[in-house]
């Protein structure tokens, strides 16, 4: 298998032209007889083989009504061929948008395509390794197939081969398709740590500036830098500041500047797996970049993927 791959990679390189290894298309694609090419399959040439037997023996015997079996199934195999051309022949790729995703994850691709009015079936698209099945009524269709993903940033849409062994499985028509479009790969998020706090948080502690609801009596175990003296010198007993509960859904900040003694593209996912979290648990949160832009604050979808957008344009 391993050298039947290493073959086709290396016609591929040195005969272009056999798979179609040209440069992106743009949309609208469509397959015509001049770039979809068909070749039996494994059981193709075992039926053939099988043919040639019952051929040889026929004659040989001198036995009409095997003679006659035979024609019919060379004739059925020869319409079969037709028909697998058939399901490519005039299918056309229309539209194609991507979902986010991040890298090292599958890519959604979503394809569009347009026929003629002749349903398509058991249609199959391979694309770096992965293998996808759909079908397509008369009036067209759209189907989803994954790519897969390795670096954040801007990615070439991957060459497609799309394929059918329809009807009997001897013979696969397959064409290539390369569409002229770039995807937004999102950076991957790299968990770890929670985010510490940031340098304005950090001023307001210094200042103590907290936030506080109310005052309540001391019990065994508060801390003794929530004491509030002076009220506790006024009512003659120990009151402890209470924080206030809202204070928690405070917007949360993820600078660049928080985090020091890692590489670029480490930071880049620190700071990605930290959106991602703020954004699975609801919380609002504002991204600072390393140009001092701040990004927020917000909670919603919008916000994540303007955030995960810039993480990824870095």
């Amino acid at each position: 298998m391993a050298f039947a791959q290493a073959l086709i990679a290396r016609a591929e390189r040195r005969l272009p032209s056999l798979t179609r290894a040209r440069a992106p298309e743009a949309l609208p694609i469509r397959l015509h007889r001049r770039r979809i090419y068909i070749l039996p399959t494994r059981s193709g040439f075992g039926f053939a083989l099988l043919l040639l037997v019952m051929l040889l023996g026929a004659l040989n015997y001198q036995n009409n009504a095997a003679l006659l079996l035979t024609c019919l199934l060379g004739a059925a195999v020869v319409n079969s061929m037709l028909v697998a051309f058939r399901g490519l022949n005039g299918l056309r790729l229309t539209q194609l948008r991507a979902d986010p995703a991040c890298a090292g994850d599958l890519l959604p691709l979503h394809l569009q395509f347009d026929i003629d009015g002749r349903p398509r079936y058991a249609l199959r698209i391979d694309i770096d390794g992965e293998a996808f099945s759909f079908s397509l009524d008369g009036r067209g269709g759209e189907t989803t197939v994954g790519m897969p993903t390795e670096r954040r940033g801007w990615m070439r849409v991957l060459r497609m081969r799309i394929s059918s062994t329809q009807p009997f499985g001897l013979f696969r028509a397959w064409s290539w398709i390369a569409p002229e479009q770039d995807v937004l790969v999102y950076p991957r998020p790299l968990h770890g740590p929670p985010a510490p706090p940031g340098a304005e948080d950090a001023k307001r502690r210094e200042r103590g500036e907290e936030d506080y609801a109310q005052l309540r009596e001391y019990r065994f175990g508060d801390p003794l830098k929530r004491v509030a003296w002076k009220a506790s010198a006024r009512h003659d007993r120990l009151l402890i500041r209470e924080l206030d509960g809202a204070a928690d859904d405070a917007p949360q900040r993820f600078e660049w500047n928080m985090l020091h003694g890692v590489d670029r593209e480490t930071r880049i996912g620190r700071l990605a797996g930290w959106v991602h979290e703020a954004h699975a648990a609801g919380r609002t949160w504002t991204l600072v970049l390393e140009d001092a832009r701040a990004i927020g604050p917000a909670a919603d979808h919008a916000h994540y993927h303007r955030c995960m957008t810039a993480l990824a344009l870095l």
